[in-house]
């Protein structure tokens, strides 16, 4: 029996004897009787398994190691202690397999810094047990609010030969020796496995547009990949996306999908994942639990971001990074909207110098019809726009930024073959992943991370 389900309904096998099986996360033993600490994975919590001198094996099972798996008969009694509600008496122990004293994960609070280093074992700490689930439940709720609002679920290619950000920051896939390269000065993509110069993808989005000129509603949620040298807590070379592609939608529509698809995960994981999301409120982030509470329930902000920088320069603040028209914004700007406002806030009709070449640009011939979603204590969560479905306005804002619209031709004709109005936006999971834990640190959040100079496992 699963651990998680004798929880469920522990009192109806009171008395009774039950079969379960998991890891030892914790022993402690006396002269006459001994506990362990069992953990199966199915929930956060462990049951208590207590053992006598009259148990079966009683000198063997104290010589059991912490981190060892084993298969537990025993009968479900209510506890006496204030810990919990149930154990189990123990009638037998099976070893399955043995842990050396050596073992890394003991039971004591480990830094996470050092638990980075044992990443294979770190989901057996409570801590990444709880991340971990919460990430489940959270990749969970999105295809169930995509599905049940009709979107096409759609697998956008891992290699790419389009750029969708026009940054160029980007990993090559290739075949070719780079040892015979090096010493020949030259590379003939001709000779490469695609004919071409190849690259893992920084986006979906481009392909994207393609199927929701189909479809009209589609969402694509995989990885993607930058080759940025950054060494912070919110980058990772290869972290996951979910981005929704919508036709016939505006600028406006667009952010009530942003607003209503947030809403439904934060809603979704707090139903779904109360262990979870109390332990992670009492270790690390007091006040959790009330924050996405409050989020659920607050009316989202929209303004534009001209209005921004005027209340960013009104504000009586001795700013790091001075505000200024044209910019983006800093972290401790977003910070200072999101309490402003006292909730989440919609920043739109970015400068277009700033913004990708994609995006629908605005009348004023400065802006661009882009959206960010600020929410209160991580800033960006979202960033969007409704797309350019101009032919002619999208081939010259391409040509501007130094892009060639014949390498990106099947793109470019989408404008000229049933365009219509159609927007889009991205979400980075792992930063979505950080709201919802507490976690600080990007890189766990993540199974195993990818940054400069780390690509262990």
């Amino acid at each position: 029996m699963e651990i998680k389900e004798l929880y469920k309904e522990y009192k109806k096998f009171v008395g009774k004897s039950v079969e379960t099986a998991g890891w030892i996360r914790n022993h402690r033993v006396s002269s006459n009787v001994g506990f362990i600490d069992l953990s199966d994975g199915t929930t956060i919590k462990n049951v208590q398994l207590v053992y006598g001198k009259e148990t079966e094996d009683f000198e063997k099972i104290t010589h059991l190691h912490i981190g060892s798996a084993i298969r537990v008969t025993g009968k479900v009694v209510e506890s006496t202690g204030g810990k919990q509600d149930f154990e189990l008496e123990v009638e037998k122990i099976v070893l399955e397999g043995d842990c050396p004293e050596d073992y890394p994960i003991q039971p004591k609070r480990h830094t996470r810094e050092f638990l980075r280093s044992e990443a294979y074992l770190r989901p057996r700490t409570n801590l990444f047990n709880a991340v971990f689930r919460i990430r489940s439940l959270a990749a969970g709720a999105i295809h169930a609010y995509f599905q049940s609002k009709g979107y096409i679920y759609m697998h956008s290619p891992i290699i790419t030969a389009s750029d969708c950000e026009g940054a160029g920051e980007m990993f090559q896939v290739t075949t070719l020796d780079l040892d015979r390269v090096a010493k020949e000065g030259k590379v003939d993509y001709s000779k490469d496995f695609f004919g071409k110069k190849a690259s893992l993808t920084v986006s979906g989005q481009l392909e994207g547009e393609t199927f929701a000129m189909a479809f009209s509603k589609i969402y694509t949620f995989g990885p993607t990949f930058r080759a940025e040298n950054s060494n912070t807590t919110s980058h990772l070379s290869e972290f996951w996306m979910i981005e929704p592609e919508i036709a016939f939608c505006d600028l406006n529509g667009l952010m009530d999908i942003e607003e209503d698809m947030l809403k439904y995960i934060i809603n979704y994981v707090l139903n779904n994942g109360k262990d979870e999301l109390e332990f992670l409120d009492s270790f690390v982030e007091k006040g959790l639990i009330d924050k996405l509470t409050k989020l659920v329930n607050s009316q989202f902000t929209r303004i534009t971001h001209h209005d921004v920088i005027k209340l960013l320069k009104e504000a009586d603040v001795e700013w790091q990074f001075k505000p200024e028209y044209g910019e983006d914004i800093a972290r401790e700007h977003e910070k200072y909207i999101t309490e402003y406002f006292d909730g989440p806030v919609f920043i739109t009709d970015w400068p277009k110098d700033i913004k990708a070449f994609y995006m629908k640009q605005n009348d004023d011939g400065e802006t661009v019809r882009a959206v960010d979603l600020e929410v209160p204590m991580a800033g960006e969560l979202m960033g969007g726009s409704q797309r350019e479905d101009d032919y002619d306005k999208l081939v010259t804002r391409m040509k501007e930024m130094g892009l060639n619209p014949e390498d990106m031709e099947w793109y470019v004709n989408l404008r000229k073959y049933g365009s219509c109005t159609h927007a889009g936006f991205g979400m980075g999971f792992e930063r979505l992943v950080m709201y919802l834990t507490g976690v600080e640190n990007i890189r766990d959040v993540i199974p195993y991370f990818r940054a400069p100079n780390n690509c262990e496992y």
